[in-house]
């Protein structure tokens, strides 16, 4: 391991002796938010960028968490050199409990990112047996023909780094997540000194962020938000609460100056807050009086006015601390009239129902609420806007661009964004999750795909949930169930008992007997009409669990206008 980043001669002489080309390829990230994974290729050996995951939505119900597939990876695991991790964002570091176990190898990050991934792996039993290695800022290390530099960069969290990755074909600068604030809260600014010097030694390619390619102007300082804090503080009397992303240090930094300053005590409430606090203050990356802190069990003994709840749920997620206290369910905290909730945070696309159904919650119990929709200043976005964007290319002069981290939207607009830079139209190459980009001096272009996708996890079970799974549980939960007992002669199919219907989600029993009285007798005269009945094309499908099965689907979708998922049980005798 060499502190020093490699010189140009040996960059060369390198690239001369072994004029490979570089392939790059997205399993994760692109075409869409979140997920993050990058495979770097030179000759036979692989290195891995990131490996996050992202959350689901209303079209993967019952699903906790989707991975990216990394079939690729798997089939060619004795190839990877190991995992370089840029920040330690769940989109960037969520996966590797679930993917390490199948790929291997040892893993690089900041101190804090490690801290982050540690508390990951001990969820899963796996922080005995996860190489991890703390890489520092201006750091050179060697993984194969790999020589990868971390160059500090800020972000909404602390110890981000975008990775210089040298190899016999070029230096590829991946940026991770960032944006350029020249006045930190907490930790150093980002490093331009030496993303300009790899420019002007030579880029091959930029592959940079794209999330907030669509905002005009620079970066807002995150000291922006400590006078707005100050301010809410100060015009209440009550308790005051304020959520945030657990990982983002320099916030936390922030509400915790601002208690102090107002006179209050911090409480910590959410398992993944009060690990990061403590993480963070152990690697000297928090800073603040100790007495500061009190445990959740004395705030009764405190005035409401001399108290800040620190917690976690800006996303209303279900039994996070700020849900559980809109819900009334959090232990020791009561929203009483005249408290104060502060949510500093962003709203996550997909999630606006859900934090707005736990504000209005909140409201009704009587706090007052401010958000970003209202309160301008709460909260500043750790990605990089147009004129950051800009200077990343200025800074870095590449060869090649390929945008990385977002939508279709997004990307195109980055693509457009490095032509009006200087960066020629051929030079610049949009593409999505699974395509292999080829690149060297001669030229960047597509050279096939390999398989890319999503896996579902649900519980214990990892990619158990397919397409088929998710659209049973759509169904269910739009128009609801219903199961038909019967019990038939074996030799005949002559029914002898039933059919008995039990419905969820679709009618009330009770109150509409005569609705289920017809829907029975709707099954017993196709049962009595047979295959013709139905329309059957192969009679040999007609069996009873099939007619049952489409009279009950034509009897419900006539009568009600709804498609509830028919179960029959068929019972021989």
């Amino acid at each position: 391991m060499n502190a020093s980043r490699p010189s140009a001669s040996t960059r060369k002489s390198a690239s001369s002796a072994a004029p490979l080309p570089l392939r790059v390829i997205p399993l994760g990230g692109l075409g869409e938010i979140g997920m993050n994974l990058m495979v770097y290729e030179y000759g036979e050996r692989l290195l891995v960028v990131d490996c996050g995951i992202t959350f689901p939505n209303n079209d993967t119900p019952g699903v906790d968490v989707i991975i990216p597939d990394v079939r690729y990876l798997e089939e060619n695991r004795e190839r990877v050199e190991g995992f370089v991790l840029t920040h330690g964002h769940e989109d960037h570091i969520g996966a590797i409990p679930y993917l390490w176990p199948k790929v291997g190898g040892p893993v690089y990050g900041s101190p804090m990112t490690m801290a982050m991934v540690t508390s990951r792996l001990k969820e899963h039993s796996l922080d005995d047996k996860v190489p991890l290695r703390v890489a520092r800022p201006r750091e050179v290390v060697q993984l194969g023909p790999f020589t990868v530099q971390f160059i500090a960069v800020t972000h909404s969290l602390v110890d981000c780094y975008a990775l210089a990755i040298t190899t016999p074909a070029g230096t590829v600068i991946h940026t991770g997540d960032f944006r350029f604030d020249h006045t930190p809260v907490v930790g150093p600014a980002s490093d331009l000194f030496t993303l300009a010097q790899y420019g002007e030694q030579g880029v091959l390619a930029l592959l940079s962020d794209s999330t907030n390619v669509q905002v005009s102007g620079g970066s807002h300082p995150e000291r922006v938000v400590r006078p707005v804090l100050d301010r809410l503080l100060k015009e209440t009397e009550e308790l005051a609460v304020v959520a945030a992303f657990s990982s983002s240090i320099p916030r936390v930094q922030q509400v915790l100056d601002a208690a102090e300053a107002a006179g209050r005590k911090v409480v910590l409430v959410g398992r993944s807050m009060t690990a990061n606090v403590q993480a963070a203050r152990t690697l000297g990356l928090l800073r603040f009086d100790p007495t500061l802190l009190v445990d959740i069990k004395h705030l009764d003994a405190l005035p409401r006015r001399m108290v800040l709840v620190l917690c976690t749920g800006t996303q209303a997620e279900p039994n996070s601390a700020l849900f559980r206290i809109a819900h009334g369910e959090q232990k020791g905290i009561d929203i009483q009239p005249g408290d104060r909730v502060i949510l500093s945070s962003r709203f996550i696309p997909g999630n606006e129902q859900a934090i707005w159904e736990m504000i209005n919650r909140l409201f009704k119990r009587g706090a007052e609420v401010f958000h970003t929709k209202n309160c301008e200043g709460i909260h500043v976005s750790g990605h990089a806007p147009v004129e950051d964007l800009k200077t990343m290319l200025a800074l870095t002069r590449p060869r090649y661009f390929v945008p990385i981290h977002g939508e279709q939207r997004h990307l195109h607009r980055h693509g457009q964004l490095a032509m009006e830079m200087g960066v020629p139209s051929e030079n610049v190459l949009v593409v999505e999750n699974g395509a292999v980009v080829e690149m060297d001096q001669g030229g960047i272009r597509r050279a096939g795909e390999v398989a890319s996708g999503r896996v579902f996890v649900d519980g214990k079970g990892i990619g158990d949930v397919g397409d088929i799974v998710l659209r049973d549980r759509q169904h269910l939960s739009e128009d609801g169930l219903v199961v038909a007992f019967l019990v038939v002669e074996k030799e005949s199919d002559r029914v002898l008992q039933g059919p008995e219907l039990l419905t969820r989600g679709v009618i009330h029993e009770d109150e509409n007997p005569e609705l289920l009285a017809a829907a029975r007798e709707s099954v017993l005269e196709a049962l009595a009409m047979g295959p013709r009945g139905m329309d059957f094309r192969d009679e040999e499908e007609a069996g009873v669990k099939e007619l049952t099965s489409r009279a009950l689907r034509r009897f419900f979708k006539k009568r009600l206008g709804r498609r509830p998922m028919v179960l029959p049980v068929v019972m021989e005798m």
